[in-house]
């Protein structure tokens, strides 16, 4: 359980080295990097409409631009192999693939994936593809979104149109990015896209999200060539405030909406009971649940996918005045009376507690609670104000100590007897951080928006020697 007190085990510094073999990325998102929104046969996503909504993004930007990432792909790889990284992952943009969310393919869109990974390849950089990272193709959501079940369905068409013309060489695959943030944050709080504030419809597309995952892993599986698939999940410790029963209740409760909720089915193939039994008396009906879907969800995995930037402390609260609004997630669906607890450890720019402890307890939690897979950390980082200095350099010390931090953790966590295989840094580029617009920065390369031009800031400089040392270095 990573329910518990106020602990939060420090990794020891005895560890230095990761294992050969171990797999150093860097990630992005398609919407959040590629730009060219209306190139070659693209159609719209949930988050082209919802960024043209105003007010929805923080500083009135979209994703039209970003990073020109479809342009520029070329002069990002070449900062990935100065990098000395040996894997990437990347998402592929749904709407540009099946710009209807039907069946037509566009081949221009498969074009671009082809030329990337062709282009990775070629400087012995593996390529990892992350079929679903949040761009939903809007006709789809016109036809009811992930609360659809039929949706999962042509999620599997996805699968087996991008795997047709990528499988021979992407032999790694991730089918969603973090289901708790499409659900959630797309259909109960409206933070994200498509913006709906409906409790019971974010449930339904939780679901949904699971099925089309199970769906799509069947379909890669069923492509002819051996592939690698996973899922990625945003997971959190959620520690108690106090020992007090209440505050232990509601420890419990957020752990089961966000980790269990979706480690259990996959993993173990059912739904937490605690979890299914606190939603229905709280008056949420779960007859879209089918007994058959979660064989489905089940489907065997090669590797399971961690991202991990927080932790969370919690204590019984108010219904209605309980949420802190600088948390994601809100409302959280059956934990309206739940508060979020701050513990006054340092923040990054998200207003998120920097608690490398609780990467390590995440990843031993797996270990020992579920016949887990191997575990890929499949990003890690923090947002900073980061600006060039005056000869152009750019000094994030807060996000060196962060990423040094957090891999001290990982080894620790190797230490503890994790199968840990490889950890993608979030992210190689500044980038449209959803509803946050520009405003937000994680890359370790700096983007200059009006220009395009990328400046490695001090934090890429020391990924650098870590990768070329496999390690930390040496104990100051």
């Amino acid at each position: 359980m990573t329910v518990s007190g106020l602990e939060s085990p420090g990794p020891p510094v005895s560890a230095r080295k990761f294992p050969p073999g171990f797999r150093w990325g860097v990630a992005t998102a398609a919407y959040q990097v590629e730009g060219a929104a209306t190139e070659d046969g693209r159609g719209p996503s949930i988050w082209d409409t919802f960024a043209g909504v105003p007010g929805n993004i923080a500083d009135g930007s979209d994703g039209s631009v970003a990073c020109d990432h479809y342009h520029r792909w070329p002069e990002d790889i070449d900062l990935m192999s100065w990098l000395g990284v040996t894997a990437y992952r990347f998402s592929l943009s749904w709407p540009r693939i099946l710009p209807g969310g039907g069946s037509r393919v566009e081949d221009r869109g498969l074009d671009f994936y082809d030329r990337l990974v062709d282009g990775l390849l070629a400087r012995g950089i593996d390529p990892v593809a992350t079929l679903y990272h949040w761009d939903l193709p809007q006709p789809l959501e016109d036809a009811g979104g992930w609360p659809e079940r039929d949706t999962a369905y042509r999620f599997a068409d996805l699968a087996a149109a991008a795997h047709a013309r990528l499988g021979d060489r992407v032999q790694t695959w991730i089918t969603l990015n973090e289901p708790w943030c499409s659900a959630f944050l797309g259909y109960a709080s409206g933070l994200h896209a498509p913006g709906r504030r409906d409790p019971d419809a974010a449930l339904r597309a939780a679901h949904h999200l699971l099925l089309g995952h199970g769906l799509a892993t069947q379909a890669l599986r069923a492509g002819g060539t051996s592939v690698e698939v996973g899922v990625t999940f945003n997971l959190y410790p959620v520690h108690a405030a106090s020992s007090a029963p209440a505050d232990l209740a509601a420890a419990r409760r957020i752990d089961g909406m966000q980790n269990r909720l979706f480690l259990d089915p996959v993993l173990a193939g059912s739904y937490p009971q605690d979890v299914l039994e606190d939603l229905s008396a709280r008056g949420h009906d779960l007859e879209f649940i089918k007994p058959a879907d979660l064989p489905i969800i089940a489907s065997p995995l090669d590797l399971l996918g961690v991202n991990y930037y927080s932790s969370f402390c919690v204590r019984a609260g108010k219904a209605g005045q309980s949420q802190d609004q600088s948390r994601p997630g809100l409302p959280w669906v059956g934990c309206e009376d739940v508060e979020f607890v701050s513990r006054k450890l340092p923040l990054t720019q998200m207003d998120w507690e920097v608690d490398p402890g609780g990467l390590r307890q995440t990843l031993v939690r797996l270990a020992s609670d579920y016949d887990c897979p191997p575990i890929m950390i499949t990003e890690n980082g923090a947002a900073y104000p980061d600006r060039p200095d005056a000869d152009g350099h750019v000094d994030d010390p807060a996000r060196t100590a962060y990423l040094e931090s957090h891999l001290a953790a990982a080894l620790a966590a190797l230490e503890d007897g994790v199968a840990l295989r490889g950890y993608f840094l979030w992210s190689l580029l500044d980038n449209f951080e959803w509803s946050w617009g520009y405003s937000r920065r994680f890359g370790v390369v700096f983007v200059d928006f009006a220009t395009q031009r990328r400046t490695p800031k001090a934090s890429a400089h020391r990924y650098r020697e870590i990768i070329a040392a496999g390690g930390l270095g040496p104990v100051g």
